[in-house]
């Protein structure tokens, strides 16, 4: 039994490998693996255990004649084409759940930044500007009280809306369907159009999964309908927001700030969003503590140990 890991994951969860098989385990440096090197890297694996930014495309997966189940760390699976795998009767698993409430706890960290100004301060107390308190000095947006916009009321979401109550925020969402039970505990909104929602927020937060339906949702017409003092956070997927149009948007003043997680292209970021003081950009770190990482890393290898033991999965990708 040959299990490929695409790149080091916690020791916890390759001890629970290595009984099983042969464990290869991928490169720990950058740059993140391109399609064409996962391919080979997996080409005669029986298990294929994949990080979130390593695609595993259909091309490598019927390249892969050994190959018997795919899992994946993450809590999406847009790097795997999931549909070459149920094609060939190859089981995918994923990990939700799993990294909600840390996920949340970075998307407001990023909104608190993005809204107080907080990267542009530290640069410029670093850099030796600081002179002393002016009343005017990096002037951002009142986080309290203003009104939060979620896109997609699912777990993280959700976590994201409790975290906003603390704050005594009014919370708007648009979702694809209805979630009553949020607004019974959160005491939020359900706005049926998205646009109606960007209008009326002060900050937007999104979090929704990659589908041909949410790529690019936030264009440059979307981000005309958000009020010039609103602040715009992607803590879900890169691709949801079109940074081109997002930068001119920032440039030009149309908004007042965006905080990024995640990039349409990643690792690579648009290079005219890395020149704007008012766009905080952080490297895909909302889910990084050390718990919540290696809880991920292990259940992911549960999935593996289930399969192999052949015993119902724990996370199947639907």
């Amino acid at each position: 039994m040959k299990i490929v890991v695409t790149r080091p994951v916690a020791e916890d969860a390759l001890a629970i490998l290595r009984p099983r098989g042969e464990v290869i385990v991928g490169p720990a440096d950058p740059p993140v693996p391109t399609a064409d090197e996962v391919a080979r890297m997996i080409k005669d694996a029986d298990v294929v255990y994949t990080l979130p930014a390593n695609p595993v495309t259909g091309d490598a997966i019927r390249r892969a004649e050994r190959l018997r189940m795919i899992a994946t760390m993450g809590t999406g699976y847009d790097n795997i084409d999931v549909g070459a795998a149920k094609e060939r009767g190859i089981p995918v698993t994923f990990a939700p759940g799993i990294l909600d409430e840390t996920t949340a706890d970075g998307a407001f960290a990023l909104l608190l930044a993005t809204a107080r100004r907080l990267g542009e301060a530290e640069r410029f107390l670093r850099a030796g500007k600081y002179r002393g308190w002016t009343p005017f000095m990096f002037t951002g947006q009142d986080v309290h009280h203003a009104t939060l916009g979620i896109v997609g009321m699912g777990r993280i979401g959700r976590a994201v809306s409790r975290r906003a109550r603390g704050f005594s925020m009014s919370i708007l969402y648009h979702d694809a369907r209805r979630n009553e039970d949020a607004e019974r505990e959160l005491s939020a909104t359900f706005v049926a159009d998205l646009d109606d929602l960007l209008a009326r927020s002060d900050f937007v937060s999104l979090h929704v999964p990659l589908l041909a339906e949410t790529r690019h949702l936030i264009d440059a017409n979307r981000l005309r309908r958000m009020k010039p003092t609103a602040v715009l956070i992607n803590t879900s997927r890169g691709p949801v927001v079109d940074e081109k149009a997002l930068a001119d948007a920032l440039r030009q003043h149309v908004i007042a700030g965006a905080g990024l997680d995640v990039f349409e292209r990643e690792p690579a970021v648009e290079p005219a969003l890395l020149a704007l003081e008012n766009a905080v950009l952080l490297p895909h770190i909302a889910s990084a503590s050390e718990r919540t990482r290696t809880r991920m890393a292990v259940r992911a290898a549960e999935n593996i140990v289930a399969f192999l033991e052949r015993k119902p999965l724990l996370d199947p990708v639907p």
